[in-house]
């Protein structure tokens, strides 16, 4: 089992810039994808995006597209979210979370049934 932990958030005005992390611990964390997912007050959770277990791949929901990066470094078992650009409606606690399976490639359509162990989130304010 992985264990997750997510930092970084804060307090940011429209416009600005925030980079979360994901410091992994546990089983062979290079083996497996990551997704970022966040939830917003009243709203369900959501999926943000998502990287490759090898860092190859990136994919990202429509919404942050263009705006957010994922990246990860396997020596470090680390995982970031680039977040520029921020608007109001990205207000949201943020989490990232582990694929069940090993060495997969593709994200297109995640499912959090996909991912077997979450962070406990951070939360980003993004005031206008």
């Amino acid at each position: 089992q992985v264990q997750l932990l997510e930092s970084g958030g804060g307090l940011v005005q429209v416009g600005g810039s925030l980079r979360l992390s994901c410091a992994a611990s546990g089983r062979t964390f290079s083996n497996y994808g990551i997704g970022w997912f966040r939830q917003a007050p009243g709203k369900d959770r959501e999926y943000v995006g998502a990287i490759s277990w090898s860092g190859a791949w990136t994919y990202y929901a429509d919404s942050v597209k263009g705006r957010f990066t994922i990246s990860r470094d396997n020596a470090k078992n680390m995982v970031y979210l680039q977040m520029n650009s921020l608007k109001p409606e990205d207000t949201a606690v943020y989490y990232c979370a582990a694929d069940k399976s090993r060495f997969r490639d593709t994200y297109y359509y995640p499912q959090e049934a996909d991912f077997g162990s979450w962070g406990q989130g951070t939360q980003v304010t993004v005031s206008s």
